[in-house]
């Protein structure tokens, strides 16, 4: 959310009061350095009639402008429209309790009107400067994109809300898929870019770093920016956008922040920071109430809640966790029965509605994970503190309690408040060989992870007993087996194995990527998976059989059309599927790609074949996992979604007790998973664009290594001008041009798979591999090229 949109979602707000500048600042919770952004966003709102001047100069909303309705080709014009508030307002906060130092995100706009062939939606641009518009709307679902050429967007710009023109007679590419011309912008989505400050010939200008902004920005002269120190050439900045109402004109903006030099990683990190709109500081009024927040846990809190602090308790986490949201509790009971019970940071204990706390929670609606650094949903103090199940540290938890007959098979569930102390923090890699290997001595070896990519790092394994190691290996591998029989029964019942490696990218102290690591879906992450499945679907149930008002993790079933497309994709790969809406065929398909050389690839189209998961407040369903009740709870430190969940689960915990009411009625809850979907959204964009920017960092370090550093790869495209290949490690995809393969000239032959040298008969075919090196960097077109290993 831009700060233009923040300003506007707070003075349409039904409580604002009107209030001046240093008042909106404050309220806006605005750093100093962002001041002069605030005063040129208050002077184009007013001079555009967004803003009114009130009594003693005070700021408040003025009537929307009335969109014009058509505009003629080439001169479309963008015409703001009325957005209010996407979120419900906080809970009515009790006496005395600061208010949300943020205005909430908005929604969109009302739907626009429209002449017959014209079609509202989002328009996305590719790098050469054409676009696509999905129309927005329920109409719109499984409908192809609306085409639009270069010359046809208008002043349209990435992500912006458009009105086009679709154009009778012509015809895309893909069966129903349609031409058109963007007649008006309906909402300018983003006016602050992040970019690279460069000089032309007469006027400094700003390359944008998306790389699908084509158009050049120009400033005036950064020295007169009022910026301290002042921006010069190679800096990373932010432009805000002025008006731009002609194509034909060029498109200028106001520098309003320098970020430090193109490339620093502080300077790229600042970037994505103002790109998605995340704020790296709380405002005042949640660190006051954090601050006011025990150190540790008291004898009051552990009212009505089970002690597990002397049972077997313990976590398991990646490396690089900075946060420990779950933990595992095994109990052996009589007759043969194992008792489950998987403990849930229960964070709902600090974070109260009505308080600055739970409206900023709810506002961020999740952390972001960046590569090497976290932007928390919660302050620190809870979020790596007082609510993190770190090691040998009383914590509150909400559980859910699985017993296990001798069968392995799900005898009673049940829910509770539990107070634990873990035994021990563990990495995954270290569960792994708890699982697989049995000499101790060799587990005791294993490192701990580096203190500083990492909340906690617990003892050292090679400071415990003998003792403590050996009942770590008996509870871990008992785990297992009840975790291994879960996830059998669930592949055998139509679930989707949708699992795949990930590429970790791990930094050094001062913020440079400088490592790779393809992290596999092992046993050890399937241990701690099929628990937390098992818990989210225990509370989904409950809530749905005790017609709870709730959120739920819903998957809609995909599109056909989709799949049928998806099904024409994999017929060039030589892969010949049945149906693909029928749950058996796409379940055969995954375990054939599981081995296929182009397996990686083929999943991840698969992925975007299907729809996204959403929070929603009914029960709709996951069709990936294929149940009928699914949740998100076991994540209240990084998720809103989940913080609601455990509400709803402590309502129903105190009326079993005889007393209290729903935590939340069906309209609140819909509208937070409205708001919490798209803030999930946004995040993941955010996740990308760090790891696409410390990717190309990583491989531009490796031009300097010598001897260069070889990497394994797999041809996975041929064109006639080269060919894609994809790193089997990091799997990471890159480009080798003809003009890299020296010593001949090499031809695509008829079938499109093959280069193939005139004079050597040497093959570069699909499929095939060979060893590269990086040839080439690329960081504004974020491109890659390698070069083949003689």
């Amino acid at each position: 959310m831009t700060l233009r949109d923040r300003i506007l979602a707070l003075v349409r707000e039904a409580s604002y009061v009107p209030a001046d500048e240093p008042e909106l600042a404050r309220r806006l919770g605005l750093p100093k350095k962002q001041r002069t952004q605030l005063k040129f966003e208050l002077r184009q709102l007013l001079r555009d009639a967004h803003l009114a001047r009130g009594a003693h100069g005070r700021l408040v909303a003025a009537a929307a402008k009335a969109p014009p309705t058509r505009a003629a080709k080439g001169r479309a014009v963008f015409t703001p429209t009325h957005r209010g508030p996407a979120m419900p307002p906080p809970e009515a906060p009790f006496p005395g309790a600061p208010g949300p130092a943020r205005a909430a995100a908005a929604v969109p706009a009302p739907p626009p009107r429209l002449n017959r062939g014209e079609v509202a939606g989002r328009i996305q641009f590719r790098a050469g400067g054409s676009a696509f518009v999905v129309r927005e709307g329920e109409g719109g679902a499984g409908e192809p994109a609306i085409q639009v050429f270069p010359e046809d967007t208008g002043v349209a710009l990435p992500g912006d809300r458009v009105v086009v023109r679709v154009i009778p007679g012509r015809r895309g590419r893909r069966p129903g898929e349609r031409i058109g011309e963007v007649l008006r912008v309906l909402e300018r989505v983003r006016t602050a870019i992040v970019g690279d400050l460069r000089r032309g010939r007469k006027e400094f200008y700003v390359q944008p770093d998306d790389p699908r902004f084509s158009r050049e920005i120009l400033v005036g002269d950064p020295a007169r920016a009022g910026l301290t120190p002042a921006p010069r050439e190679g800096d990373k900045v932010v432009v805000t956008l002025g008006e731009w109402r002609d194509r034909f004109e060029p498109l200028r903006g106001q520098l309003t922040a320098r970020l430090g030099r193109t490339h620093e990683p502080r300077a790229e990190l600042l970037g994505i920071f103002t790109k998605y709109d995340l704020a790296t500081e709380f405002p005042p009024a949640v660190e006051r109430e954090a601050e006011a927040l025990p150190d540790r846990v008291g004898a009051r809190d552990l009212a009505n809640r089970l002690d597990y602090r002397t049972k077997p308790v313990f976590t398991i986490d990646p490396d690089d966790a900075k946060d420990f949201d779950d933990a595992l509790s095994y109990e052996e009971l009589d007759g043969g029965d194992v008792r489950v019970g998987i403990h849930i940071a229960d964070v709902s204990h600090y974070v109260v509605p009505g308080t600055a706390l739970d409206a900023e929670a709810q506002r961020r609606g999740n952390s972001t994970y960046l590569v090497g650094v976290v932007i928390p949903m919660l302050p620190e103090k809870l979020s790596n503190g007082l609510c993190s199940l770190v090691e040998a540290q009383d914590r509150l938890c909400k559980a859910v309690f699985l017993t296990f007959g001798r069968n392995g098979r799900v005898k009673d569930t049940s829910y509770a408040n539990t107070v634990i102390r873990s035994r021990k923090r563990l990495t995954y890699k270290q569960a792994y060989a708890f699982l697989f290997e049995d000499r101790l001595d060799r587990i005791r070896a294993l490192p701990l992870p580096p203190k500083h990519q990492t909340g906690s790092t617990g003892r050292a394994l090679r400071d415990l007993t003998d003792a403590e190691l050996a009942d770590l290996q008996h509870w871990i591998r008992a785990l297992w087996r009840i975790a291994s029989r879960l996830r059998q029964e669930r592949m055998a019942g139509g679930s989707l194995d949708l699992d795949m490696p990930e590429t970790k990218i791990f930094v050094d102290p001062a913020g440079y990527a400088d490592r790779l690591e393809k992290i596999e879906h092992d046993e050890s992450h399937q241990l701690i998976e099929e628990f937390m499945l098992a818990a989210n679907e225990a509370v989904a149930r409950l809530t749905r059989t005790r017609a709870l008002p709730s959120l739920y993790r819903v998957h809609d079933e995909p599109e056909p059309d989709k799949l049928e497309e998806y099904r024409a994709l994999l017929a060039t790969f030589g892969l010949r599927v049945g149906d693909l809406t029928h749950r058996a065929e796409l379940v055969k398909l995954l375990q054939t790609l599981r081995t296929h050389p182009q397996g990686y690839t083929l999943r991840t189209q698969l992925l975007r074949s299907l729809k996204k998961a959403a929070y929603r407040a009914t029960p709709d369903g996951h069709f990936g996992l294929h149940k009928r009740d699914y949740t998100h709870f076991t994540s209240p430190i990084r998720r809103y979604s989940d913080l609601v969940v455990h509400r709803v689960l402590d309502s129903y915990l105190v009326r079993q007790r005889g007393a209290g009411r729903p935590a939340y009625d069906l309209n609140r809850v819909e509208r937070l998973g409205e708001h919490l979907s798209l803030t999930e959204i946004n995040s993941a964009e955010a996740e990308r664009e760090s790891v696409k920017i410390k990717l190309l960092e990583f491989f531009e370090r490796e031009l300097e290594r010598r001897p260069p550093v070889r990497f394994a790869a797999i041809i996975t495209d041929v064109r006639a001008n080269g060919f894609f290949v994809e790193l089997l490690e990091s799997m990471t995809f890159g480009f080798v041009s003809t003009d890299s393969l020296a010593g001949d000239f090499y031809v695509l032959t008829d079938d499109g798979t093959t280069l193939l040298g005139r004079r050597t008969k040497r093959r570069y075919h699909l499929n095939d591999r060979l060893e590269v090196t990086v040839d080439r960097v690329d960081r504004y077109k974020r491109q890659i090229d390698f070069r083949p290993v003689a």
